[in-house]
């Protein structure tokens, strides 16, 4: 049995229906789980990553786990813990969605350190460990949908600027192979897209007839605090602003997993184009 923890997640959700209709035995778990959430006939149970206990029916008989690292809540996470309930349930390999800025922002709080603390514990879990270090989200353009329906408009700053943003599917494909395919162990796989996109483009790739709008930092700055803390505001807005030469790198790992090139900002905004509508 494989175990999905943020099964309602951007990629969660998408890892549940391609190991499903793979034929793999699943579970999905969240803190809100329920039926809308999964495909028919999948196994789905409420849990908490911040309370390890509550996972151990969970982890029970399972063979491997996909954890995400938490996202918001990584910092309160008890990763150690976590992994002992899913050793003693039966769990023998860890697939870790992490983040990029484990190697790109090593000094950052919000996206580096906290994320490599989870990354160390895996990696000395004794459990067969892959790890995913994937970019920007091109499912990040969802902070668009609402501005885009009711006023036909995108604002983001840095309109020029250009990062390898990744389709999550892609991603959940890459911890499917790694979750069920032998040859992962011990691997870390950096997840980008194939080219890069910069705001401006991504407006126009969703095919409305939307106007653009470049925000100024600290307009952008000021949007975010609603929603994000401030340490992780800051250090977004750097990494929209002023990536770094590995923040701009096309990693090849998707390709080399799948066999198949990722895909492109477009291809996602046409499969989820009705959310813009």
């Amino acid at each position: 049995m494989l175990v999905v923890t943020g099964a309602t997640g951007n990629v969660g959700r998408s890892l549940v229906r391609v190991l499903a209709t793979g034929g793999a035995r699943v579970t999905a778990t969240s803190r809100a789980i329920s039926d809308v959430d999964v495909p028919q006939g999948v196994h789905h149970t409420r849990s908490d990553l911040i309370d390890p206990e509550s996972l151990r029916p969970v982890f029970d008989g399972a063979d491997a786990l996909f954890l995400q690292n938490g996202g918001p809540s990584a910092q309160l996470l008890s990763p150690r813990d976590i992994l002992d309930v899913a050793k003693a349930g039966g769990v023998g390999r860890v697939v870790l969605l992490s983040s990029q800025g484990v190697a790109t922002r090593p000094g950052s709080a919000s996206h580096g350190d906290t994320a490599r603390s989870i990354e160390d514990a895996v990696r000395e879990s004794g459990l067969a460990w892959t790890i995913l270090r994937p970019g920007g989200f091109d499912s990040n353009a969802y902070a668009w949908a609402e501005s885009v329906r009711a006023e036909r408009t995108v604002a983001a700053p840095f309109a020029d600027i250009g990062l390898p943003t990744v389709d999550p599917d892609d991603i959940a494909e890459v911890a499917a192979a790694a979750l069920r395919e032998d040859g992962h162990a011990g691997r870390v796989y950096e997840l980008t897209g194939p080219a890069l996109n910069t705001p401006r483009r991504q407006a126009e790739a969703l095919g409305e007839p939307v106007r653009f709008i470049e925000q100024t930092r600290d307009e952008a700055r000021a949007r975010m605090l609603r929603f994000m803390p401030e340490p992780v505001v800051e250090t977004t807005l750097s990494i929209l602003g002023e990536p770094t030469p590995a923040e701009l790198r096309i990693s090849p790992d998707v390709e080399r997993v799948l066999g198949r090139a990722p895909g492109t900002f477009a291809d996602w905004a046409r499969r989820h184009i009705a959310a813009f509508r």
